[in-house]
């Protein structure tokens, strides 16, 4: 077993609280910049740079090596991290429908 549920716990609230800082932090400068932007967009993405940063460093520090297991671990923990920070069903919800409108 790669880390236990309690680490597991303990790591989505750490990254969950740090990618709501970044966030509030790249909302806060794309407005003093006057730029549009779709929040739910920057979530998904600061989160998975900190779930796949985080979980790769735990991995480094417990010298945990990187196989084909851990990889699905890691991209796991990046969406756990993504739903974490998005808190709750609605905001989801709108994050697939904004992503569905940039395609089109």
């Amino acid at each position: 077993m790669v880390f236990s549920f309690d680490v597991m716990v303990a790591l989505i609230t750490a990254m969950s609280i740090a990618t709501s800082l970044l966030t509030q932090l790249l909302k806060s400068i794309f407005d003093a910049w006057k730029k549009q932007y779709a929040s739910n967009i920057i979530v998904v993405a600061v989160s998975v740079i900190v779930g796949g940063t985080g979980t790769a460093l735990y991995y480094v520090n417990y010298q945990i090596p990187f196989n084909a297991l851990t990889s699905v671990y890691l991209a796991i923990m990046c969406l756990l991290n993504c739903a974490g920070a998005m808190v709750g069903y609605d905001k989801v919800k709108q994050a697939i429908t904004q992503i569905r409108d940039i395609r089109m």
